[in-house]
């Protein structure tokens, strides 16, 4: 049975065996390369109602060799009805600093009982 790349992390963590050897691959490539073939019935059937959980959040942000001379910062306030109308995932990102290295990441875990 061929597992869908995306997958086969996952399945094999459950398993309790050891994971391959990562190969190198470009994320633009591997993205695409996910969803070219639909996830097999069979494997799908042996993830449903599972409680496995996993997390993996990498952020590698680098900020060097900056400099701030008489920077002046304004004020950083949110008015009312700022966030009238959302949906889905709202994020935000308030900066008043100079030289700030912002970085985000999100992890949605859905469960349907």
């Amino acid at each position: 049975m061929q597992l869908h790349p995306l997958l086969a992390p996952l399945v094999i963590a459950m398993a309790g065996l050891p994971t391959p050897p990562a190969q190198a691959v470009s994320p633009a490539t591997e993205a695409h390369a996910a969803f070219q073939s639909p996830v097999a019935l069979e494997t799908l059937d042996g993830l449903r109602g599972g409680t496995a959980v996993a997390n993996d959040m990498d952020l590698h942000g680098v900020t060097s060799g900056n400099s701030a001379y008489r920077v002046q910062t304004g004020s950083n306030a949110i008015d009312a009805g700022a966030f009238a109308n959302m949906s889905g995932l709202p994020v935000v990102i308030q900066n008043s600093g100079a030289n700030v290295l912002i970085q985000n990441a999100t992890i949605v875990n859905l469960q349907m009982n």
